[in-house]
């Protein structure tokens, strides 16, 4: 093949993989995704390397773990003298724009260091986080529901509309189009035709939570009662997946749209598209909303990962396993761009050349704190107010937490509690907890030992730049005698 010569980067928050037609779901109507699935490799058993927004976004655009730098809050992005995959193209020769806002993923300055252009050709208007629910209960479960026809343009359509612009005239090849969007972060709210577009009837019952004391992390029935999600009904479940589901299908309208945009641009056969979220959202399952910064569980880890077009094999699937660290060196790859720092990805290249072959044994993600962080956890604002008051009352509820997986089992380390093992096989949504049990000690002992050698192995990395071991000093030289 031919190297493509520009990538359209799509990437949308809390968006489960299971959502999307291409990833198994009979019930979804993303048509557009899916039909940029059968133009290209869809990866069924892609993990995020963190659970939460700005630390996994961190992840993917420096190929490093978020241990490596402390990359492990919504407060420490990535600062000017760390390399990120938008600021190694722009070095390349390649014309970088973002399209929007969307991002929590950059100090000052680096911005300014990493694209060309940034923004929006046509500004949103209508307000960001809205705070007004139907009621306290809905609140809680960050559900707002139908929304109005008022014509304001919200973040997402300002972003779509600046990608279809740029790509009706866009600048010399070769180029990259990095749009991250909002969608389908909660709160949960939608207008016509999405709001009804997938009937309450048909969406599936979330899992439920385990009903065996102790078999969970504190964290999820700590969430349960402070969130009072108890009050939470069936029926009322099922309103939020059907209104969630509905802003995934207009996730999948704006998908289409750029993709519409780019063919008509006349650059489709030399672009490379690649699309994935930052994390999932548990929507229900185990009796929980919206995500959790220790949170391991399958619904928020495992990733819708795509990558079409610019002359790559179509009509593909790798059940390996995948990490989104291997995002940065699969670009540079395909770019012809060599990385400027060591980093833990590993190019996809090969396997989108054959899918049948072994990637990865296995896929790490990692969240949490240790007690003595507690002063430096976010505090955030109604209606996320409880969860940074309970990390904060308990810290152990948010300990540090590592989730080891490979094509059969995944293995849970937690700093403050009890360890978990899940048979992925037979138990796809991970409840049922087999660590402890003797006759599964062998997989518990290698688990351990794979952890082990990954946080060896990539504890951190040594910079690149050198320092002087006997650089200059201007100070005054000791005293010769008493001071007077």
């Amino acid at each position: 093949m031919t190297r493509p010569a520009n990538f359209v980067i799509l990437v949308p928050d809390q968006l489960r993989a299971d959502a999307l037609g291409c990833f198994g779901n009979d019930r979804a109507r993303t048509p557009h995704l899916d039909a940029l699935a059968e133009r290209g490799t869809v990866f069924g058993q892609a993990y995020v390397q963190h659970p939460v927004c700005s630390p996994s976004r961190a992840s993917f655009l420096t190929g490093w773990y978020p241990h490596v730098r402390g990359h492990r809050t919504l407060t420490h992005l990535l600062r000017p003298d760390e390399p990120n995959l938008l600021r190694i193209l722009k070095e390349a020769g390649y014309h970088v724009t973002w399209a929007g806002t969307r991002g929590d993923t950059f100090a000052p300055g680096v911005t300014e260091l990493s694209v060309d252009e940034y923004g929006f050709a046509e500004e949103p208007t209508r307000p960001g986080f809205a705070k007004d629910f139907p009621s306290e209960v809905w609140a809680r479960a960050f559900y707002r529901g139908r929304i109005e026809q008022d014509g304001l343009i919200d973040h997402d359509e300002a972003a779509v509309r600046t990608a279809e612009r740029w790509l009706a005239d866009p600048p010399p090849e070769p180029w990259v189009l990095f749009v991250p969007l909002f969608a389908p972060h909660c709160p949960f709210q939608a207008q016509e035709p999405y709001f009804s577009m997938h009937g309450r009837g048909t969406v599936p019952d979330p899992v439920p939570a385990s009903a065996v004391e102790g078999a969970e992390p504190g964290f999820k029935e700590a969430i349960r009662r402070a969130y009072g999600l108890d009050r939470v009904s069936p029926p009322m479940w099922r309103e939020i997946a059907a209104v969630y589901h509905g802003m995934v299908s207009r996730l999948d309208d704006h998908v289409g749209r750029v993709q519409a945009a780019l063919r008509d641009s006349g650059a489709a056969d030399r672009t490379v598209s690649v699309f994935f979220a930052d994390h999932g959202e548990y929507l229900g399952d185990y009796g929980l909303i919206e995500k959790w910064p220790s949170a391991m569980d399958p619904c928020i880890t495992r990733d819708p990962l795509i990558i079409s077009g610019g002359g790559l094999p179509a009509g593909q699937r790798h059940d390996g396993m995948v990490e989104l660290v291997d995002v940065l060196p699969t670009v540079l790859d395909l770019a012809g761009v060599t990385a400027p720092h060591r980093h833990f990805g590993r190019s996809l290249l090969p396997v989108l050349k054959d899918p049948g072959r072994e990637h990865r044994r296995y896929a790490f993600t990692e969240g949490g704190f240790v007690a003595e962080e507690e002063p430096q956890l976010e505090r955030p604002g109604y209606p996320y107010d409880i969860k940074g008051d309970l990390q904060h009352e308990q810290p152990h509820l948010v300990g540090k937490a590592v989730a080891v997986r490979d094509t059969d089992w995944a293995y849970v380390w937690r700093l403050y509690e009890p360890p978990e093992l899940y048979h992925r096989r037979d138990d796809p949504h991970e409840t049922v907890n087999l660590a402890g049990r003797p006759e599964h000690a062998d997989t518990e002992r290698r688990f351990e030992q794979a952890l082990l050698r990954w946080q060896i192995e990539t504890a951190d990395i040594i910079p690149p730049t050198t320092d002087p071991r006997f650089p200059p000093v201007e100070l005054a030289a000791p005293a010769a005698g008493p001071r007077t």
